[in-house]
């Protein structure tokens, strides 16, 4: 009888998460806009990425350049931490 088993999935660890969402600096500027934010929502499952990427950007962008620095950074992990995305 073949094995049945669902894929796990495990919460991501903050350090995992910042890796991730700095993967999505495609012009590798050093910080993240609000597309290339849409895109890493996109990437952990978000049903509604453009909106996520907004309220990021609203929540951790603590100089209102529109964009999410390295010294914002830790904001922007701890509201995608609240959201609870996982891997599968």
């Amino acid at each position: 009888m073949p094995n049945k088993c669902k894929p796990a999935c495990v919460d991501l660890l903050a350090d995992q998460l910042k890796g991730l969402l700095k993967r999505y600096d495609t012009n590798k500027d050093g910080k993240l806009s609000k597309d290339e934010l849409k895109a890493a929502f996109k990437s952990l499952g978000s049903r509604i990425p453009g909106w996520r990427a907004w309220w990021a950007i609203h929540h951790a962008d603590a100089n209102d350049d529109g964009y999410i620095s390295e010294d914002e950074m830790e904001e922007l992990v701890k509201y995608a931490m609240k959201l609870g995305f996982q891997m599968h």
